[in-house]
């Protein structure tokens, strides 16, 4: 079962940088490739940790990982690997999930454009010329 995986090739491009490698300071990680899928997996469906299925490994070892991980800033170094050379062809804006400042709804409309001023000015100076009323 192929669950949401990184590509052969992005799995290169971040292998060594991750902690928990061979030659690296701490312990040794039985399977850092499929605790990143299990973590992308997670992301990709919106699931809570606990539903997190036994192939991909335990839920709780992995979100204390994931945690760790996190705070010593390991996902901002692979998204910047990763986004050097990105695949932008399935990216779009969903106008769903935007959302309006809330200052711009339910304020009055002015029906005059910009000018509407200087004509209704030049309109009145005419009337007023010629001894009409304005009203």
């Amino acid at each position: 079962m192929r669950l949401h995986r990184l590509r052969d090739d992005q799995w290169d491009r971040i292998r060594d940088t991750l902690p928990g490698r061979a030659g690296s300071v701490g312990v040794t990680a039985a399977d850092n490739r499929l605790f990143v899928d299990a973590v992308l997996y997670r992301y990709r469906t919106g699931i809570p940790w606990r539903d997190l299925p036994e192939c991909l490994g335990d839920w709780n070892n992995t979100h204390r990982r994931h945690s760790r991980w996190a705070k010593s800033d390991v996902w901002a170094s692979i998204l910047a690997l990763l986004s050097v050379d990105a695949d932008n062809e399935y990216a779009m804006i969903d106008s769903t999930i935007m959302r309006a400042h809330q200052h711009s709804a339910g304020a009055k409309k002015s029906r005059r454009r910009s000018g509407d001023r200087e004509q209704q000015r030049r309109a009145e100076q005419q009337i007023s010329r010629v001894g009409g009323r304005v009203g």
